[in-house]
């Protein structure tokens, strides 16, 4: 089977604040995001949180989503450097409430092959990810 790849992003509206996080899911990450090669798309409220809490949300979202799926062969996209450094252990996590995030998503990880990339978040699949986010917590606030 093919890497499934998969583009995440979170964010919250204050740092710590309301937050959001949301992926994006595709055979074929060459291609702009459409109808056609998008095989799944979630954004999910995670409450009061801050923006690199919600990024991990995302990955761990997108990674119970991925492994339910039976996807063995994942690659990550992020525009969170931190995230991604923090993954391929360049990085230490410091900060003690992602050490709990980062500790499930690498629990996740080690049943899986995968890489993480690092991408600017003007990349096509980052900004839908980013649209995601922002629609989430945007009907959030309206309920």
């Amino acid at each position: 089977m093919d890497a499934i790849h998969i583009f995440t992003d979170g964010g919250s509206r204050g740092n710590p604040g309301p937050g959001a996080s949301a992926f994006a899911a595709t055979r074929d990450h060459s291609l702009r995001p459409s109808r056609e090669n998008v095989v799944y798309k979630r954004g999910e409220f995670q409450g009061i949180c801050t923006n690199n809490e919600a990024e991990y949300g995302a990955l761990i979202m997108a990674l119970v989503w991925a492994q339910s799926r039976g996807h063995d062969k994942i690659v990550i996209h992020s525009d969170s450097m931190l995230m991604v450094k923090q993954l391929m252990g360049e990085y230490r996590v410091k900060a003690p409430k992602l050490k709990p995030l980062y500790e499930r998503a690498k629990f996740l990880l080690r049943k899986v092959s995968w890489k993480a990339v690092h991408h600017r978040r003007e990349h096509p699949w980052i900004e839908l990810c980013d649209r995601l986010v922002n629609d989430t917590l945007d009907d959030r606030r309206r309920r």
